[in-house]
């Protein structure tokens, strides 16, 4: 969802005012609240894999009158179900899952051309033929001061003041395979706090557990924000960092696009494919050769991709990115 920020600010470019409503799940809404080019989110009330044939011609046809063009991101058959129940007059996206008819602007993807996925979702706004990797403006969410200060409040925090936050987000939604050891963000995080800076941990309710044994390793003064948080006071409290480390998960995307300084852990997964798009960014990643493998657990048994970046290796590529102007 943040990487598609990309392609909202391609459509105002080309069409100053246009309006752009994105139907998406009702997780994803305090995301779009934060991007300036949406004017709604609307919310899908079907869950991630349900068809409900029904539910989708029903949703399709509330629309219907309201739009000129949608633009389908997913590739999914299911996807293209509401666009064409609304009988919006162009409906446009890649080519995918016999999706001839529901589609009447169908698109054909030169994956060696369009590397990138946010590349891919940007090229949606161009006209065919596509000759060249069209320029992908950055992703770039806006927080209000009162919904950082309300956040602040409604957890019991203080705003930071003196010494460095570092915020952590050791979790990833995908698998083990995506994630830097507990162990060692417990190390970065006790030398970031004896240094006399705050360290504040970010994650889902899933990633409570893992956030508890790093805090518990760190220090008290290791604060676990993890499940504590909406994903609105997520985002809001993660533009109060001075630096993030993470792994590839949606809060790396989240951190880049508020341009904080960030330093993003790969390794199961391909910084070239899904990379931050900020200016602030720096990515440690072994290159191993059996890596990107794309798994969720490491089909070796090793998972030396992560397991062998050592600390100071993060904490060098902290210090370049501080210095990044």
């Amino acid at each position: 969802m943040v990487m598609a920020q990309s392609l909202f600010r391609v459509l105002k470019q080309k069409h100053p005012d246009t309006a752009i409503d994105v139907l998406a799940p009702g997780w994803s809404l305090p995301l779009l609240e934060r991007m300036p080019e949406v004017r709604a989110g609307l919310e899908m009330p079907l869950g991630h894999g349900r068809f409900a044939l029904k539910q989708r011609w029903r949703l399709g046809r509330s629309l219907r009158g309201r739009y000129e063009q949608a633009i389908l991101l997913p590739n999914s058959w299911k996807s293209a179900l509401v666009p064409w129940a609304a009988k919006i007059p162009r409906r446009t996206g890649w080519k995918g899952e016999m999706r001839y008819g529901l589609l009447n602007d169908m698109r054909h993807l030169d994956k060696s051309l369009l590397t990138m996925t946010v590349q891919r979702f940007v090229a949606l706004a161009q006209d065919p033929p596509l000759s060249a990797v069209p320029a992908v403006p950055a992703p770039a969410l806006m927080v209000k001061e009162q919904d950082v200060n309300q956040a602040l409040v409604q957890l019991a925090l203080e705003k930071p003041a003196g010494g460095e936050l570092l915020a952590l987000c050791p979790g990833a939604e995908f698998g083990e395979a995506k994630r830097w050891p507990e162990r060692k963000y417990a190390d970065l995080a006790w030398r970031h706090l004896q240094q006399g800076g705050m360290v504040w941990l970010f994650g889902s309710d899933k990633d409570r557990a893992v956030c508890d044994n790093i805090t518990q390793m760190a220090g008290e003064n290791c604060i676990n924000l993890a499940g504590r948080t909406t994903l609105a006071q997520a985002v809001d409290l993660l533009s109060l960092a001075d630096a993030v480390v993470s792994n590839d998960s949606g809060l790396m995307h989240v951190a880049a696009a508020l341009e904080r300084p960030l330093v993003a852990i790969y390794g199961s997964s391909d910084p070239g494919f899904t990379p931050p798009l900020s200016q602030r960014h720096e990515i440690v990643s072994l290159g191993l050769e059996c890596s990107p493998c794309f798994r969720r657990t490491c089909p070796l048994g090793h998972l030396r991709c992560l397991r062998d970046i050592d600390v100071e290796a993060v904490q060098d590529a902290l210090a370049r990115v501080g210095n990044h102007q």
